[in-house]
């Protein structure tokens, strides 16, 4: 039963990626949305038939075969990279660019629409991804990630040296005075307790940006916006990835 449940998460967590709901599946399948809730309960997952479990493979873009590897590495994916993986990714301002975008589940036309990267060139990025293991490159060059929920940088890492040197003066050179973005500078005198307990309000901050993160994956990219927070933010990227933009 373990199996079966992995396999089901992982279903689940492609519906959500790819906003796209039970109603959705049971269009495509021709059934009730009751009957794929059915399908896709703990309860029942085991009596699905390797036919049912194929068209819904096929309705998230994978082969059967794709969507049993990806419930199988859900358990071994990466918490974080080497200091010579993250050396290697801010070598190269491209591959660092497309690693940032994969990392934030844009597709590889997405990245082509917007950057000014060839096909041949997204693709030699994708494939040192896929060998850095951030990433697998499946067929029609779709993107999954292979990193755990919890992954992060390198606390004294390259990466965050990298955006600490070239990308911390231009995101706070700006007004915050756009809408949905803002700037605090606040100061109090805490005990060590109270500093703990503040911590672990920012540690839920975080959790909660990263939640909404996945929620806004349901829309479309161009409703999405890059957003730092530093208890300020704004709507942003790195200057040296906005030069790699295509002209309008």
């Amino acid at each position: 039963m373990t199996e079966i449940r992995q396999l089901l998460n992982s279903i689940k967590q492609q519906l959500k990626l790819q906003g796209k709901t039970y109603r959705d599946v049971a269009v495509a399948l021709d059934l009730s949305e009751a009957s794929i809730k059915r399908l896709l309960s703990a309860d029942n997952g085991a009596n699905m038939s390797i036919e049912r479990l194929a068209q819904i493979s096929q309705f998230l873009g994978f082969s059967l075969m794709e969507i049993t590897q990806e419930a199988n590495t859900s358990n071994t994916r990466i918490h974080s990279l080497s200091p010579a993986q993250e050396k290697e990714l801010v070598s190269d301002t491209k591959l660092l660019l497309v690693a940032v975008c994969a990392l934030n589940h844009w597709k590889f036309e997405e990245i082509l629409h917007v950057y000014q990267l060839s096909e041949t060139e997204c693709l030699s990025k994708l494939l040192r991804l896929d060998k850095l293991c951030l990433i697998s490159l499946m067929p029609n060059n779709r993107i999954r990630l292979n990193i755990a929920r919890d992954f992060d940088w390198l606390p004294h890492g390259p990466i965050r040296q990298y955006f600490h040197d070239t990308g911390m003066a231009d995101f706070l050179d700006a007004p915050f005075s756009h809408e949905y973005e803002s700037q605090h500078f606040i100061h109090g005198m805490l005990t060590d307790a109270a500093a703990e307990k503040f911590q672990a309000e920012i540690r839920q901050l975080r959790q909660k940006l990263a939640e909404l993160h996945t929620e806004s994956l349901s829309s479309p990219l161009k409703k999405r916006r890059g957003t730092a927070v530093l208890l300020a933010m704004r709507e942003w990227e790195p200057a040296s990835f906005t030069a790699l933009r295509r002209k309008p």
